[in-house]
């Protein structure tokens, strides 16, 4: 019988970081600074991007243009992606990237009423 409790603890917990680079060069200077520093090592997804669970929170780089943040991008896990991205709306967020997937699962961006950008993500 699968343990479902590692997933409930995740509900609604800051879960990752994604950090930007504007150029694969840079993603390569920031992922090898980070790994100097704190001694993270990276998985890379392709050039434009790399993530870590060895910084407590995982954290990613992404240098992709099609769709790496402004400023650092706080991701929220939920288990019900169709469900966190209605009460987004209905709380009065705006979706600034639809649902999409990626390696490990699907996510979509929003923003706050203050205009902060976030993302929701799930491995369902």
């Amino acid at each position: 019988m699968a343990d479902n409790n590692a997933v409930d603890e995740r509900e609604a917990r800051i879960d990752f970081v994604e950090f930007p680079a504007r150029s694969s060069e840079e993603l390569a200077r920031s992922r090898d600074f980070f790994g100097a520093v704190f001694g993270w090592q990276y998985q890379m997804w392709g050039e434009d991007y790399a993530d870590t669970r060895r910084g407590g929170v995982g954290s990613g780089i992404n240098a992709d243009p099609s769709h790496r943040p402004a400023q650092p991008l706080v991701v929220i896990y939920s288990a019900d992606l169709k469900g966190a991205r209605s009460r987004v709306i209905g709380a009065g967020g705006r979706i600034t990237r639809d649902v999409f997937s990626f390696p490990g699962g699907r996510r979509f961006h929003f923003t706050d009423p203050a205009g902060n950008e976030l993302a929701v993500w799930s491995d369902r």
